[in-house]
């Protein structure tokens, strides 16, 4: 008997990874809380001394440039493409932003429609220097990755198992294994017409948790490590450079961002 439940609880688990759920939580409530930064890009270009290109030069299978961020229409697009004369040399490009000030607590969110292509991939996170340091991030509480959505399901699977994010935290320290990266997995969560419509994605980091919402409604949360993160991180908009890429010159792929939004608790 304890073997046939152990195998349900693998089966669970193999079917909990391969099929999103959809969210089910409570509706978001911002009671409490000041809007104290938006961006809805209407300018012409992007606003600099707010903003900043992040990770310039080499990443993974290819460079993020200056070149493949605009903004259009109200609208940041971030695109990823081949260039045979980028500012790296010839290769694949791709955008990724981040804001110059760094936050600690509060909602962040995002409206935006993401990139549907097997190679790149959208995403919207929280970062600071120390989260892979075993000895600094302690656990989380010295800094994290947090990764309020990731678009690459796309890259896996077809059809409506391809209209999912993914909500991940990142830190090191939880254990003694100083070269591990310490991960826990939220949640894999279906989006409907993820690729083809605007879709809010928004974090909630309370003093003890950290709260995941698509649309308005609580996706997952966790308290993983040994607590949240109680230092200030950068806010980044992201698409993201695989390892590899099996597309050929002159394919190409856009992430476009209507607004980016954060609160305050007061």
């Amino acid at each position: 008997m304890q073997k046939i439940i152990a195998w349900i609880m693998v089966i669970l688990g193999a079917m909990h990874a391969l099929f999103p759920v959809a969210p089910k939580g409570e509706k978001l409530s911002l009671d409490g809380y000041t809007l104290v930064f938006e961006d809805e890009f209407d300018a012409d270009t992007l606003d600099t001394s707010v903003w900043y290109h992040r990770a310039l030069g080499e990443r993974r299978a290819g460079y993020n440039a200056e070149s493949q961020v605009r903004l259009e229409d109200g609208k940041l697009i971030l695109r990823a493409e081949y260039l045979e004369d980028g500012a790296y040399g010839a290769g694949w490009y791709a955008g990724m932003v981040a804001l110059r000030q760094k936050y600690q607590n509060g909602y962040f969110e995002i409206c935006c429609r993401c990139c549907r292509d097997k190679d790149f991939w959208s995403a919207f996170w929280l970062q600071c220097g120390t989260s892979y340091d075993h000895a600094v991030s302690a656990g989380g509480v010295g800094g994290a990755e947090i990764d309020i959505f990731e678009a690459m399901e796309a890259k896996y699977f077809p059809g409506r198992l391809a209209s999912a994010v993914k909500s991940t935290v990142y830190c090191n320290g939880t254990d003694v294994l100083e070269d591990r990266i310490d991960r826990c997995r939220v949640g894999k969560y279906y989006v409907d017409d993820l690729y083809g419509s605007f879709h809010t994605f928004g974090l909630k980091w309370t003093q003890s948790e950290y709260i995941f919402y698509i649309d308005g409604v609580e996706s997952g949360r966790t308290s993983f490590g040994k607590g949240v993160s109680q230092i200030p991180e950068e806010v980044i908009v992201s698409l993201e450079i695989p390892e590899k890429i099996k597309q050929q010159p002159g394919a190409s792929a856009e992430f476009a961002v209507d607004w980016v939004k954060i609160w305050e608790e007061q």
